[in-house]
């Protein structure tokens, strides 16, 4: 079984900068054991059709038994914005189909969704809206 790459808030940040965004990022850790959800990174993208993209890694997963050196972040959290709101995609793309968020996205599903909603013309929206095929 193949195992993902790691992601950090710098390497999406690259990524979504080389694909044209303007891009903020933060991140940092819980160090609370118990903490249902650890926060790792949230990475802000937006590009220049105004379409963005806001990706989250919140959990770690372990490659060790004990929490040393193995905390990696090997799959993110993806969500689409429209006009700074959440928004599914137009009909016939393979991702955010009557969803604003795709979950469990390794780095090669990052980014072709990446390359997806950076050449996208939002003029589909509307295009959509007028033939009623929403």
């Amino acid at each position: 079984m193949g195992e993902f790459a790691p992601m950090t808030a710098e390497s999406v940040r690259q990524l979504l900068e080389t694909a044209g965004a303007q891009v903020m990022a933060r991140d940092g850790r819980s160090e609370h054991y118990g903490s249902p959800r650890d926060f790792s990174f949230e990475v802000k993208g937006v590009f220049p059709n105004g379409m963005g993209l806001h990706i989250v890694a919140r959990q770690f997963n372990y490659r060790d038994p004990w929490e040393g050196a193995g905390r990696v972040n090997d799959m993110v959290d993806v969500s689409l914005l429209r006009d700074g709101s959440y928004s599914p995609l137009p009909k016939g793309y393979p991702y955010f189909q009557g969803i604003d968020m795709e979950e469990g996205i390794e780095e090669e599903r990052l980014k072709e969704i990446i390359a997806c909603v950076q050449g996208l013309n939002p003029k589909l929206y509307l295009l959509q809206e007028l033939t009623g095929d929403r």
